[in-house]
């Protein structure tokens, strides 16, 4: 009987730290973006006059470990076509909170779903709106769900969907069309921003 609970563990702890895997990446964008986005004048441990560097959700390092290769694919497509013209990025705001103005985050919250066939569903709640004053009676938080493949033994980001823009705009779709106008002869970020 011991060997055969033996043997149920060592085919169970492999499943737990895979499952595990498919947190992290998200949790690592999502404390990019609380830095990116702290209150230098409350936050702890920030100095007010000089805010922290800023942490690009796309720089290679977070391309190399956190996206995969498809999603990568697309940002490099998307990329070739910048905002701005000093710029590298495709985006003309912030893809992670949606916006180009915000709060601090507060209230974050990540979710796993259940793994199935190398993927998983991770969902984030988070506020970044309270600093706005009054919000309607319908006000929920921001969310978005990313959306996770497992890639040569990692787990990583394959689209994120943020669920309060138009036809929940996965990441992807936006790089797509944001290269596709950008060849096109079109400029700028093929932005689905709620209003």
């Amino acid at each position: 009987m011991p060997r055969i609970g033996l043997v149920a563990l060592a085919l169970l702890l492999p499943l737990s730290a895979e499952a595990a895997d498919f947190k992290a990446p998200v949790s690592e964008l999502m404390a990019a973006a609380a830095t990116n986005w702290q209150d230098l004048g409350t936050d702890t441990n920030a100095d007010p006059e000089t805010p922290p560097p800023y942490v690009d959700y796309f720089s290679e390092d977070f391309l190399k470990r956190l996206y995969s290769k498809d999603f990568v694919a697309k940002y490099r497509e998307a990329a070739k076509y910048p905002a701005y013209e000093d710029s590298t990025s495709p985006f003309d705001y912030d893809p992670i909170i949606g916006g180009q103005d915000g709060c601090a985050l507060k209230d974050v919250a990540i979710t796993e779903g259940q793994p199935a066939n190398g993927a998983e569903d991770v969902t984030v709640t988070f506020d970044n709106s309270y600093c706005f004053g009054d919000r309607t009676a319908d006000w929920q938080p921001e969310k978005l769900v990313f959306k996770l493949i497992e890639e040569d033994g990692h787990a990583v980001v394959d689209d994120i969907e943020r669920t309060s823009f138009d036809d929940g705009a996965s990441l992807k779709k936006e790089l797509e069309e944001i290269a596709q106008e950008g060849a096109n002869g079109g400029g700028g970020t093929a932005s689905e921003t709620p209003d």
